[in-house]
């Protein structure tokens, strides 16, 4: 991926996201070497970004970290486009997080990822900060192709934390 790709991509990710759910600049670049991450792009005739779709791929799980589209051309089914052809390349269970249903904005994203075939888990999640001095993110987890219990739960959290936000499990966080 050249400099300009990941540019592009940064600069979706940024108005996208609020600060606490993106890394730094250096830190989602240097996801790039990580063989588990991957980037996938869809773009215009003149090879510019217009949406991505950020994943972590295990062999027990695919994670969805990130997945937006250029404000610019949002609701044209990019990011659709995108989710479907994620998980029509997936055998195994794919993972997403997202904010709480507390209001309308959040409902609504909650209920793009149900169109698709997501299910909206109940149990409590903390994301741990992606930058220095943040405090974990409450969130909820998302996923496909059906529910997962409480023991899927843990094991599925425990990939996450080691092995994408670099942290010790829940249990053994201080807090």
């Amino acid at each position: 991926m050249g400099p300009t790709t990941f540019d592009e991509i940064f600069g979706i990710m940024k108005s996208s996201f609020p600060e606490s759910e993106i890394r730094t600049y250096s830190g989602q670049r240097s996801l790039l070497h990580n063989p588990n991450y991957r980037l996938f792009t869809e773009q215009d005739a003149k090879g510019r970004t217009l949406a991505f779709l950020a994943a972590w791929e295990f062999p027990a799980l695919r994670f969805v970290e990130h997945i937006a589209v250029d404000p610019g051309i949002r609701g044209g089914g990019l990011g659709k486009k995108l989710m479907l052809n994620y998980i029509g390349r997936s055998d195994i269970p794919i993972l997403l997080e997202v904010e709480p249903p507390s209001g309308e904005l959040e409902q609504r994203r909650i209920g793009f990822y149900e169109r698709l075939g997501f299910h909206l888990n109940a149990y409590e999640y903390n994301q741990p900060p992606l930058r220095t001095g943040q405090a974990d993110l409450p969130l909820r987890i998302m996923t496909y192709p059906c529910p997962i219990n409480r023991e899927e739960f843990h094991q599925y959290r425990e990939i996450l934390y080691t092995e994408v936000y670099k942290v010790t499990a829940p249990g053994d966080r201080p807090y």
